[in-house]
């Protein structure tokens, strides 16, 4: 309901925030292959959370990675983890609103945000990123963007996940 109200005084654009939920490590594996991600790719993961998405790419292909979110706290999670890790050499992480940030160094970019803010990033991702990036976004489409594929299965966990992927043209 609250939503609904931000929606119709327009404040959603402004307010609406994706809330934290990590994307299980089996949904992160797929995301990842879905894209086909290679050492030479830059992957950015928007609304990164803890950093997982682009730690994963770091050390699963050797990618660099950069990881962008609202919450300062979620951040310094990232950058722990990818020290964990043993990736931080290969990723960065920023304090940054996903709608602001340029993606055009980016060769792949990662979502797992609510369809609003999905829709709102399609503009910057059309534009920055060059032909043959890929866009894979977790369980949230962009709009009436037609996707190139849609991978749905069921997780580790027993939840029934959906993928899409789309390639700028």
């Amino acid at each position: 309901m609250v939503w609904a109200a931000a929606l119709a005084t327009g404040l959603a654009a402004q307010t609406v925030r994706a809330p934290f939920v990590a994307t299980p490590p089996d949904v992160v594996d797929r995301m990842l292959a879905l894209a086909q991600i290679r050492s030479t790719d830059v992957v950015y993961d928007l609304g990164c959370g803890d950093g997982r998405i682009v730690i994963a790419a770091a050390r699963t292909y050797g990618a660099r990675g950069v990881g962008v979110d609202i919450d300062a706290a979620r951040i310094a999670e990232a950058r722990d983890n990818a020290r964990r890790a043993g990736v931080e050499h290969l990723v960065t992480f920023r304090v940054e609103d996903a709608r602001a940030t340029d993606v055009t160094e980016a060769t792949v970019v990662t979502l797992y945000l609510i369809a609003a803010l999905n829709a709102q990033l399609r503009p910057r991702l059309m534009t920055q990123l060059r032909p043959g990036g890929r866009i894979v976004s977790h369980n949230f489409p962009i709009g009436d963007w037609e996707p190139d594929r849609v991978d749905v299965f069921r997780s580790a966990d027993g939840q029934t996940r959906t993928l899409y992927l789309w390639t700028i043209g």
